[in-house]
């Protein structure tokens, strides 16, 4: 009998412990929970761990917003080629009334009625083959490289902050590593939750300037490509205008070139 007890208290006191385990764990569990709560970071919150480079980004985030909202108006298919306005000055050039079409396209602020406002006076009427068309493109030429700088300057805007945003989140990187370096320098040990706030500064910018950047790129090259077709449309409605009008005023001579038949 005291050989069966000896052997059974090992196990008495083991089975004492488990249960003291198990009674205590809620208790302990409580406590770590006390010492390390969960804390939830919002975006915001996460911005703001960018350092002060992030109220730069912040800026130039709204002005691209901006610069795209406004190019797309402006460069808007009613204020380059208007349909209806189109149609009237073709029916009017069709008709060789040339000064009729000067004074209906002086009134229309589009591109096309600003750009045949300035080039169809030089339409020359003692140059029947031709009615001077060389000099109309010249000075539809002219005025769309002068209008073409103004809508290249807002939209080249796009391209500025493409190039100064990533610079911008470069800055901010070397920032935060610079302040990381400088707490582990000053630390005895190395901890990393003191070192985390600057290592979040320095991604946080770099991952900031390049999402600004790829999407100003894109827009640049979008906004541009839809100020070329503009043009473009405008330059071939105008093209379709003079030969509306070359067509009307030499119709016998090309069919006087055209044969019918063959004289004996």
């Amino acid at each position: 009998m005291r050989l069966i007890r000896r052997s059974s208290q090992p196990l008495f006191v083991l089975g004492v412990a488990l249960l003291a385990g198990v009674a205590l764990a809620p208790d302990l569990l409580a406590q770590e929970a006390e010492v390390a709560p969960e804390v939830k970071k919002t975006v915001f919150d996460s911005i703001k761990q960018g350092g002060p480079f992030m109220y730069v980004l912040g800026v130039c985030s709204l002005a691209m917003v901006a610069l795209v909202i406004y190019n797309f108006i402006q460069l808007g298919r009613s204020k380059f080629v208007p349909e209806d306005l189109r149609s009237q000055l073709h029916d009017y050039m069709a008709s060789c009334k040339v000064r009729s079409a000067i004074e209906v396209a002086s009134t229309s602020p589009s591109f096309l009625g600003r750009m045949l406002a300035t080039a169809l006076p030089k339409v020359d009427a003692t140059e029947p083959e031709t009615l001077g068309r060389e000099h109309v493109e010249d000075a539809m030429a002219d005025f769309t490289a002068r209008e073409n700088r103004s809508y290249m300057t807002m939209i080249g805007y796009l391209g500025v902050i493409a190039q100064i945003a990533p610079m911008l989140g470069l800055m901010g990187t070397v920032s935060g590593m610079v302040g990381a370096f400088s707490k582990l320098e000053a630390m005895a040990t190395a901890d990393a939750s003191a070192l985390a706030g600057n290592i979040s500064e320095a991604l946080i910018t770099t991952l900031s300037g390049l999402v600004i950047a790829v999407p100003a790129i894109i827009f640049f090259f979008v906004l541009r490509n839809r100020l070329n077709k503009l043009v473009a449309d405008s330059h071939e409605a105008a093209s379709d205008m003079l030969d509306a009008s070359l067509n009307t005023l030499n119709a016998d001579q090309q069919l006087a070139k055209v044969p019918e038949g063959l004289s004996s």
